[in-house]
């Protein structure tokens, strides 16, 4: 059995968050207050801000158990943002670490209906990492939990089936679900490209191959 393959670690989703915190809060409060107003190329107009206050409004959604109807929606998203557009950037973190820090174990007792946010809010850090221009964007510590949690995701939601050989990890990844009939499709490239390919980010020009499946079929985000 492949670590794609194994039961849920209700644990795993808290310990990205965790990860990311300890590497993404010390690097906002570095940047001056210039670089919250990039754009990011992942969300079209969304600055670095806006998908800050999006990602600490989702946590603080789950911390608080606050799950109307619509919640998540683009329309939802939106006004999240905008009810922190009075706030200081330093406000906009605070939430966010604060979120970071709780939502973990609230996510571990929901018993995986949540995992999703976790993985989606790495991959936001990635688009504000990118945003900065920094190294290693959808990389980093949190990246063999992140995958991980993508296996899972991709094979519980019995998406495209997908044998993944990665240029900077030892062991294949399998995602999605098994397909009767038919091997699966096959990646071979870094695991940033496909964590990129998954979250229908920017390629940025990446060599990688892809057979058997279009790039657009393996988007997880819509």
């Amino acid at each position: 059995m492949t670590h794609a393959e194994e039961a849920r670690d209700p644990e795993l989703p808290g310990r990205l968050l965790s990860v990311e915190r300890d590497a993404l809060i010390p690097l906002l409060r570095s940047r001056p207050d210039a670089d919250f107003a990039l754009p990011t190329a992942a969300c079209p107009g969304w600055t670095v801000r806006d998908v800050l206050a999006h990602c600490s409004a989702a946590l603080m959604r789950v911390v608080e158990s606050r799950f109307e109807k619509g919640v998540f929606s683009p329309e939802s998203n939106d006004r999240d943002v905008a009810e922190r557009a009075g706030w200081t950037n330093a406000q906009v973190v605070d939430e966010l670490e604060r979120g970071m820090t709780e939502a973990g174990p609230v996510i571990a007792k929901a018993g995986g209906v949540l995992d999703m946010i976790a993985l989606g809010e790495w991959v936001h850090a990635g688009d504000v990492r990118d945003a900065f221009g920094e190294p290693g964007a959808y990389a980093g510590a949190g990246l063999p939990d992140a995958l991980t949690l993508l296996a899972r995701v991709t094979r519980e939601s019995e998406h495209t089936p997908l044998h993944a050989d990665l240029d900077d990890v030892d062991e294949p990844l399998r995602l999605g679900a098994a397909r009767a009939g038919g091997p699966p499709a096959r990646y071979i490239g870094d695991a940033a490209t496909l964590v990129r390919l998954y979250s229908g980010r920017p390629l940025d020009g990446a060599a990688y191959e892809l057979v058997g499946a279009a790039a657009g079929e393996l988007n997880l985000f819509g």
